[in-house]
């Protein structure tokens, strides 16, 4: 995981041929087929830090052989091309019961109408009242909103945050307090990046593919033409998980949408409603 940049579809694909240690041999001498090769940093990382917080019980290292590995979210990423993990960094519940449970990912726009914000934060609510987890990644607007929604319900809501960053970096800075009070309430925060790894454009869009694969269904619930929402949508559409799009405002850019979410807009509305 240190020496590769997610997504790593022939690393993974290699490993799950060989195992961990003999691919890592593998790739040390060489003699790995150069697709994998090509997704290898080189020089070897330092991995004393990461093993000095794993002793000292700061986070734990999720691997495909635990028994709480998202097996059902790794095959269908691995299937679909898009890049299974090689492992998770995780900071909370050891249970990971949000990871089994069937989340829901409500995500959408940073910068969220406050139809958007009522909107996200009834649907973290709700769902967070039929005991389900709200998913996403902790993002403004919309995803924060979502969040806070569920963490209301007097103590019930769960959430599960991926982040496109170490565990220990906490980001976004503002979320700080958020993210405490989603562990403390028996949710978690997963990442496939090491500890100390910085936040950068494209680690964002790959941490999508993971929220979609982690998660039941997806709903938008504002989300310009360019947003990163969108591309939860699209991976969940490929996944074949259920997409769902929270009509809005035609006048309003956020309510924007393409064929992924257009065509799931009226169900959106009736789960909405139903759920109320």
């Amino acid at each position: 995981m240190r020496a590769t940049e997610p997504p790593t579809q022939s690393v993974g694909a290699y490993a799950a041929v060989h195992g961990p240690v003999e691919a890592a041999d593998r790739i040390r001498a060489g003699c790995a087929p150069p697709a994998v090769l090509a997704e290898v940093a080189q020089p070897e990382p330092d991995l004393r830090d990461d093993l000095a917080a794993l002793e000292a019980g700061h986070a734990r290292l999720l691997t495909p052989e635990d028994d709480d590995w998202p097996n059902a979210a790794a095959h269908d990423l691995a299937a679909s091309g898009t890049g299974a993990p090689l492992g998770l960094w995780v900071c909370g519940d050891p249970q990971l019961g949000v990871l089994t449970a069937g989340p829901v990912a409500v995500v959408g726009s940073l910068a969220a109408s406050p139809y958007g914000e009522y909107v996200a934060a009834e649907l973290g609510q709700g769902v967070a009242d039929r005991d389900i987890a709200i998913a996403n990644g902790a993002g403004f607007g919309v995803e924060a909103h979502a969040l806070r929604g569920a963490l209301s319900t007097s103590g019930r809501g769960r959430c599960l945050v991926v982040l496109a960053c170490g565990i220990d970096v906490g980001y976004p800075a503002d979320h700080g307090p958020l993210l405490r009070e989603i562990t403390d309430s028996g949710g978690v925060l997963v990442t496939e990046y090491p500890l100390g790894t910085k936040p950068r454009r494209t680690r964002g869009y790959a941490r999508q593919r993971l929220v979609a694969a982690l998660s039941e269904a997806t709903v938008i619930v504002e989300a310009g033409r360019r947003s990163p929402a969108l591309a939860v949508a699209r991976t969940a559409s490929r996944l074949g998980r259920r997409v769902y799009a929270v009509p809005g405002p035609v006048t309003s850019a956020t309510s924007a949408v393409d064929r992924t979410t257009e065509r799931h807009a009226d169900q959106a509305y009736t789960w909405l409603i139903s759920s109320r």
